[in-house]
């Protein structure tokens, strides 16, 4: 069976207050294009479908469509991450496996067995489900949606995280009573993945990651929650997000993971590069004039601009420079003392931004890494 797998579309993101809203479309239509050349019987995307719990009607919309163009070329299973919330996420899963599209969320339900496409699923329990082809092949699959006990509507206990994490892989392993060729989908953090400024605090000092003998028993790990793709150990794979969300990112190519499963595993394993997004460069330079050159020469891209002064920029440098639409962040070094724009606002910082800055503001010292893990747990946001 030929498998695409896709991580962290983040619908509704924005650079640094910037609507990317295009971008996402065109990334719908390129993975159909994908599907389309390469024969793909099954998506696979593992979690973060969108950047909040409270997605606007447009990054719902985007989804929607996109779904729905990307379910007319293979079947299509979805499983939530920590940014979505996964009642919402699945409130319209009943209708959407009618088009060969199953999103599972930490309910675990299972999903509702049937042939519409050439590709379905033809047995299923809390956590797991088996999906066929037309020639008959079969895989197996263990589903865990981003883990936490609030998530699963359980209460506090004397297990630790990794006890609880390796309930929770057993779950989705109950189905499987014959040899398959076997997945295992979920959005965790696994120690020893790279992350990047884009993410959240996902670490936590280590309380959050999962050990990688803790995986079970499988052909290939699907994963989602880094945005940098990778391989950890023989099997695990981030597929990575398929835009850049932020500069340390500068360079990175994204893409999305294409293999064939069959009995005898993992085969014609491939990355394929996502190239519809903007892609986002560093650029310096020692005037305005060359400045506003580069920002030209490199309008394809969005664009963090260093300029090297040797006095402040006047308004109409200024204007100059943001005329420019992909300039995104301007920084300065006047003299040897650095500057950058910046508006006093919480507008686009995440709640434990918003909280470190309190507590440095209020105690003149950075937060210690236990408070804000205990705050981030109550917020949900590790």
């Amino acid at each position: 069976m030929k498998i695409l797998h896709v991580s962290d579309l983040h619908i509704g993101k924005k650079l640094m207050g910037r609507e990317r809203s295009g971008e996402y479309r065109a990334v719908f239509t390129e993975l159909c294009a994908i599907c389309k050349n390469n024969g793909v019987e099954l998506t696979l995307i593992a979690g973060d479908i969108f950047d909040t719990y409270t997605p606007s009607a447009e990054a719902e919309e985007i989804f929607y469509s996109g779904i729905n163009l990307l379910s007319d070329v293979c079947a299509v299973l979805i499983i939530s991450g920590n940014h979505d919330d996964y009642v919402r996420l699945t409130a319209a899963a009943t209708l959407a496996q009618e088009h060969n599209v199953y999103i599972v969320g930490n309910n675990l339900s299972a999903i509702n067995c049937g042939k519409r496409g050439s590709v379905y699923p033809v047995n299923s329990g809390n956590g797991w489900v088996i999906f066929e082809n037309k020639e008959r092949e079969q895989i197996y699959i263990n589903i865990l949606p981003y883990p936490n006990e609030a998530r699963f509507k359980e209460g506090r206990t004397d297990e630790t995280f990794e006890e609880k994490m390796s309930r929770w892989i057993a779950a989705g392993e109950e189905g499987k009573q014959k040899k398959l060729p076997s997945i295992f989908l979920s959005h965790i953090f696994v120690a020893g993945g790279s992350v990047s400024d884009s993410e959240r605090e996902i670490d936590l000092g280590g309380a959050r990651a999962v050990p990688l003998n803790l995986l079970p028993d499988c052909d290939y790990c699907a994963l989602g929650h880094l945005h940098k793709r990778q391989k950890l150990g023989k099997n695990v794979y981030y597929s990575g997000a398929p835009m850049q969300f932020s500069f340390d990112e500068c360079g990175a190519e994204k893409s999305v993971n294409l293999f064939d499963l069959t009995k005898n595993g993992v085969e014609n394993f491939k990355q394929i590069a996502v190239n519809s997004p903007k892609k986002l460069i560093r650029l310096q330079a020692n005037c305005v004039a060359d400045g506003v050159a580069l920002l030209k020469n490199n309008a394809e891209y969005f664009v963090e601009l260093t300029l090297n002064l040797h006095a402040p920029l006047t308004p109409q440098e200024n204007t100059a420079l943001h005329e420019n639409e992909n300039l995104i962040s301007l920084k300065a070094e006047i003299n040897g003392i650095y500057t950058q724009e910046k508006t006093v606002s919480n507008k686009n910082k995440n709640s434990s931004q918003i909280f470190s800055d309190y507590y440095k503001l209020r105690y003149g010292t950075e937060i210690p890494s236990g408070l804000l893990a205990l705050f981030l747990s109550l917020t949900e946001e590790e």
